[in-house]
């Protein structure tokens, strides 16, 4: 008979490949998403924005909130529902009815659903894992787990290609049968083994502080990215810096709130030890070290390097996914690994140098020029990848070892949302030093290059008028920005440009040529900027401490309280770990 920790495992990482694969699956199918539903996205920047950025807003608020309340009411059962909302979130993307704007509309708020489905399975599945697997394979364990999520993604990207090719409401019915699998197993293989403390009641001051405190921020951060006015960015919107100014309040609120009542949503006193709370830091620092950094990539293939090679603007999301696999390739053959090296010698050491190997990658990207050789680039690729597999399974282990039992689901749902947010704001922060850059310097660029091949100047000035944003996202998205502002010209003005002078501006080497140098710029001072967070995240992961595992036998944080004052014992690794498989409550030294 299969041992259930191996059910669990199967289960959770199905549900780690189903959310994993709707990600990516929906980023490379975007162009077509939006022909089908006949939206311009270059002149719709909050539809594509929301569309991107909705799900993740949504889980990132949730996963907490959620993670409590399965600890109080089951994990089990709420990840159970999760795959239930999801699926029938997908069904109802799938039926997307009308064009235009309601179709938009229609879209991003069956994403959000989406989302409160992935929040339930993200919040859970590490808890599940964790009380499934004794503690010295959670590594490994949660290892697998995180590899399905690189698969999924791989596999998301190349469906996205093809599906989208042929429908683009496939996109959306591929999830659906997985779902249909995914919550027939969990409910009927499943099983609760965490104990539920009876008689606890629902958080409802702390829960809708963090979730509106958090919400605003998002968003805020979110129309940061859309332009304003004269303005590139949002950041001078007043709504932009209202939502930022009022969200950080009620966050700054939050641990007052949540000190005061009987069943906080989270327990502040888990802070207290340091290897929780150096974990969650280093993993947040990563997050927002790489998820922007990341993006910028897949923009610099789409944008530059494949249409300078050869490619069609048409062809290059999906080119862009498949030239990124290196890095895919060298998480999948760390992580597993980190994760049972981990189990048997600590998260300290591997977390660290995976971080440091993350700063010198970022520092070798560095170094290279647009058109660079891609032999070179994929050796970056997968050496970074290879420092992200060593940090995350031994990071996200070290996390749920150092959690009383109970608290598990609260526990997976922070550190989640503090992944979670990171991705956001490095996304805002690296958008934004792009675009600042481009809107500095694009302008002139293009003027002057549209008048070098030919343009009259009456018409090459238009060409200064491209918004960097509309440019950004036109290379992000696969489409040829000058045939955009082509189309907005009169025949008249048309007319006015040579043969010759069409066939080079809209040649699949004029604009990248253009965009280059400036986009370059401004990646480069992103790459520096993700080499320094990398460094303090491999810091704050330095200072975790030794092998912790908590006491499974304390029931509760309140009655080890007074341990905490105490020299904690640790648990030790190798073979001393088998004379002393729990160390009491504590932090490593």
């Amino acid at each position: 008979m299969v041992q259930y920790k191996w059910v669990a495992l199967s289960n959770t990482t199905l549900g780690v490949l189903m959310a994993s694969i709707n990600v990516t699956i929906t980023l490379i199918s975007l162009p077509a998403i939006f022909r089908g539903i006949q939206i311009n996205p270059l002149t719709s920047f909050q539809y594509l924005l929301w569309i991107l950025f909705g799900y993740s807003v949504v889980t990132a608020t949730l996963l907490v909130t959620f993670g409590r309340i399965s600890d109080m009411y089951g994990r089990v059962r709420f990840y159970n529902i999760g795959f239930v909302i999801f699926t029938v979130g997908s069904v109802l993307l799938y039926l997307t009815p009308g064009r235009g704007d309601f179709a938009a509309d229609y879209l991003i708020v069956f994403r959000i659903v989406q989302g409160i489905g992935g929040a339930f399975l993200f919040s859970n599945s590490a808890a599940i894992l964790t009380d499934a697997f004794p503690y010295n394979e959670r590594g490994k364990a949660l290892g697998l787990n995180q590899v399905a999520a690189l698969v999924g993604s791989l596999a998301g990207l190349i469906l996205g290609g093809v599906l989208s090719a042929l429908n683009w409401r496939y996109v959306f019915l591929v999830s659906v049968p997985v779902g249909i699998v995914g919550t027939a197993w969990s409910y009927t293989k499943l099983k609760e083994l965490a104990t539920i403390r009876p008689n606890q009641k629902i958080d409802v001051y702390g829960n809708a502080t963090f979730a509106a405190g958090l919400t605003l921020v998002l968003i805020a951060i979110t129309y940061g990215l859309l332009p304003y006015g004269l303005s590139s960015t949002g950041w001078e919107n007043p709504w932009v810096m209202a939502g930022l100014a009022v969200g950080l309040a009620m966050l700054a609120v939050f641990p007052f709130i949540e000190s005061r009542v009987k069943d906080p949503m989270f327990r502040l006193e888990l802070f207290k030890r340091r290897i929780f709370t150096a974990a969650n830091f280093a993993g947040l620092l990563g997050s927002i070290g790489r998820g922007g950094v990341m993006l910028m990539l897949i923009i610099m293939l789409q944008g530059i390097w494949l249409p300078l090679h050869g490619y069609s603007y048409a062809s290059t999301p999906f080119w862009a996914g498949v030239y990124m696999i290196p890095m895919m390739m060298g998480f999948v053959v760390m992580g597993p690994l980190s994760g049972y090296l981990s189990d048997k010698y600590g998260a300290r050491l591997l977390a660290t140098v995976g971080m440091v190997i993350v700063g010198s990658a970022f520092l070798a990207l560095s170094t290279l020029p647009y058109d660079f050789y891609y032999p070179t680039f994929a050796v970056i690729l997968f050496v970074m990848g290879v420092g992200s597999g060593m940090f995350a399974s031994p990071n996200t282990a070290s996390i749920m070892n150092s959690v009383p039992p109970e608290h598990r689901g609260a526990a997976s749902g922070m550190r989640a949302t503090l992944q979670n947010t990171g991705q956001t704001i490095s996304l805002a922060v690296f958008f934004t030093i792009v675009l600042e850059e481009l809107a500095g310097s694009l302008p002139r660029a293009l003027s002057e290059a549209a008048a070098g091949a030919g343009a009259p100047t009456a018409i090459a000035y238009l060409f200064s008028k491209i918004p960097p944003t509309g440019a950004l996202f036109a290379a992000f998205l696969g489409y040829n920005p000058v045939s955009s502002i082509l189309s907005q010209l009169q025949a008249s003005q048309v007319s006015q440009l040579s043969s010759a002078t069409l066939a080079t501006i809209t040649s699949t080497h004029w604009f990248p040529t253009v965009i280059a140098t400036p986009f370059m710029n401004a990646l480069g001072a992103s790459f520096y900027i993700g080499a320094g967070i990398s460094v303090v995240a491999a810091v704050s992961s330095a200072f975790r401490g030794r092998v912790y595992i908590y006491d499974t036998e304390k029931e509760s944080i309140s009655q080890t309280r007074e341990s905490n004052l105490k020299t904690p014992q640790i648990a030790p690794v190798g073979g001393a770990a088998q004379e002393q498989k729990q160390a009491n409550n504590g932090e490593g030294s």
